[in-house]
């Protein structure tokens, strides 16, 4: 029997309907990235996981990809061309996307390679939107220094944390009703997942402006929060290999083990860039921690 000291038989009422509130709440993930196959890369296990626990999990592309190679391939006739490509990769994304259980996709149609140019203001409404219509809990994107230099994951890690803001702002001007996102996170890589993606692929690096960047690895004390995705790696796996246009990229990953593959996919990890719900030091093993 519960008993409510405080506030008399409203009181208990109150408290009720805040249970019952709590207990039909469904949590939502949305994940927000620039290329197709980001998704299955970046954060396949972490998408798996989460879907097969019944979390609804949601993801807005920026880019088709179209500027990418075509099976290791840049030119005709090998190559499609980038209208054609574009078309490929998007069903190859469509394709991955389910595979990892995301219910809702949303693809962006801005260039391959010059997302760093689009107006800002443009994207970041169109996020915005995206984020007011699905309604998460919890958003994440790439890191601030876009994993390996990459412009496109800069560029959509600005936006995407600028929309999550924007979201919740009254006065900016983009469709729906305004949405606070509780948890914000970026993809964070240690040391050890760049040494396994480099033993199985090639260093990740990015040429900008004549400038070679290379990948940049998390400090382990730096990482808030860890996720166990052991049971989700043959997804993940799965999901990468729907990318069929991009796979001579992947190749490596083709004689990996069991162990290797593991290794990649078993465990991800992230930084919280902000929470309305927790804080501190303590490492999180649940991106929903402070939620259910």
């Amino acid at each position: 029997m519960t008993h409510c000291r405080d506030g008399g038989q409203e009181g208990c009422r109150a408290k009720g309907r805040a249970a019952s509130y709590n207990r039909r709440v469904t949590l939502k993930l949305m994940a927000v990235l620039a290329h197709p196959d980001d998704e299955s890369l970046g954060v396949g296990g972490t998408m798996a996981k989460y879907a097969a626990e019944g979390v609804e999990t949601s993801l807005v592309t920026a880019t088709l990809g179209q500027r990418g190679r075509f099976r290791g391939h840049r030119h005709p006739p090998e190559h499609p061309g980038q209208e054609a490509l574009a078309q490929i990769r998007e069903d190859e994304l469509r394709a991955a996307a389910a595979t990892l259980g995301i219910s809702d996709l949303t693809v962006f149609d801005y260039v391959d390679q010059e997302l760093d140019r689009a107006v800002p203001r443009e994207v970041i409404g169109r996020i915005a939107r995206e984020i007011r219509r699905v309604r998460p809990q919890v958003v994440l994107t790439f890191s601030h220094d876009g994993a390996y230099g990459h412009p496109d994951h800069i560029a959509i890690s600005q936006f995407a944390t600028a929309a999550v803001v924007a979201a919740a702002d009254s006065s900016f001007p983009t469709d729906g009703r305004v949405h606070t996102v509780s948890k914000l996170y970026y993809i964070a890589w240690p040391q050890s997942v760049w040494s396994a993606y480099e033993e199985a692929l090639k260093k990740a690096t990015s040429v900008v402006d004549g400038v070679e960047r290379q990948s940049v690895a998390w400090p382990e004390w730096a990482l808030t929060t860890v996720i166990d995705t052991r049971a989700h790696w043959e997804t993940a796996w799965k999901a990468v290999s729907c990318h069929d246009s991009q796979i001579a990229a992947y190749e490596g990953l083709r004689h990996l083990s069991p162990e290797g593959h593991e290794a990649l996919w078993g465990q991800q990890s992230f930084y919280r860039v902000l929470s309305l719900v927790n804080g501190g030091r303590q490492s999180e093993h649940d991106l929903f921690e402070g939620l259910r």
